[in-house]
């Protein structure tokens, strides 16, 4: 049996096929004393084209910051980030965002919603209309195209914001706690669509959660990020066979991962 994670690997450690690279990146607020505030410290990061990162760490650490960054929505200080070799400048067409609340437009229909980066990317929304409709029957959703937001549950209104990031097929997924609002059972269920999602669609997902076992059921490399200002501390690789179900939680190997990363974060200052 494989092991479960190797050990901590050196941040900004390379792989091949490099989709995301960042080199030193730093962010520093402006405040109206004058005086910033440093958010994140230098950031070195690689990310291989089609793999699941998951972030994890403290409240208030820069995770949120840093995935703003990757979405082209704050610059960094100092330092590079490119997307596919090339220079970050601001939000690209090849990036797809999914935030914790889906931000659905209560007047237009489900149909309508998901198709809305179509329209403001000025695209064909006839030539996605299709790849709409059977997107949102992978995730259950087959027959609601007409309905509006208020007609359905958190758990079907978050599969409509993953849609709506996935419809003009980007490289790479930015997910910033996207089921932190949901109940248990409606998370679980969401943590298996999201798998069957990458495993369909081989994105390159980017994925920030607060729950290290949610982390390691769906990633092949949770990242691990210290206190204020933010800095990577860690980088397990996730070496738990594919597809994975609710009952590999149990098994010793991701018992042994979850403990390890939950004993440098209470070293380092906790995590909710």
């Amino acid at each position: 049996m494989r092991t479960a994670a190797s050990e901590p690997a050196q941040a900004g450690q390379r792989h091949d096929e490099q989709l995301i690279s960042i080199r030193g990146a730093t962010l520093a607020y402006p405040t109206a004393s004058g005086d910033p505030v440093q958010a994140l410290n230098p950031i070195d990061l690689d990310i291989r084209a089609e793999a699941f990162v998951s972030l994890v760490g403290p409240s208030g650490c820069g995770k949120s910051t840093l995935l703003k960054i990757l979405a082209g929505l704050l610059h960094q200080s100092e330092g590079e980030v490119t997307l596919d070799g090339r220079p970050l400048t601001g939000p690209s067409p090849n990036v797809g965002v999914v935030f914790q609340q889906p931000v659905l437009l209560p007047w237009l229909t489900i149909l309508n919603n998901v198709l809305l980066p179509i329209r403001v990317q000025k695209r064909n929304v006839d030539e996605y209309r299709q790849r709409a409709m059977d997107l949102l029957a992978m995730v259950g959703l087959e027959g609601f195209e007409s309905r509006y937001p208020s007609e359905l549950s958190g758990g079907m209104q978050q599969r409509v914001g993953i849609v709506r990031a996935l419809v003009p097929d980007p490289q790479i997924l930015l997910m910033d706690e996207p089921f932190g609002a949901l109940d248990a059972l409606t998370r679980e269920q969401l943590n298996d669509d999201l798998q069957t999602i990458w495993a369909e669609q081989r994105k390159t997902v980017f994925f920030i959660t607060h729950s290290i076992p949610e982390a390691v059921y769906l990633s092949d490399r949770v990242l691990v990020m210290s206190e204020r200002p933010g800095r990577v501390i860690a980088d397990f690789e996730v070496d738990i066979p594919r597809p994975r179900s609710l009952e590999d939680v149990s098994l010793p190997e991701f018992v042994e991962l979850t403990g390890r990363i939950r004993r440098l974060l209470n070293a380092k200052g906790g995590i909710d």
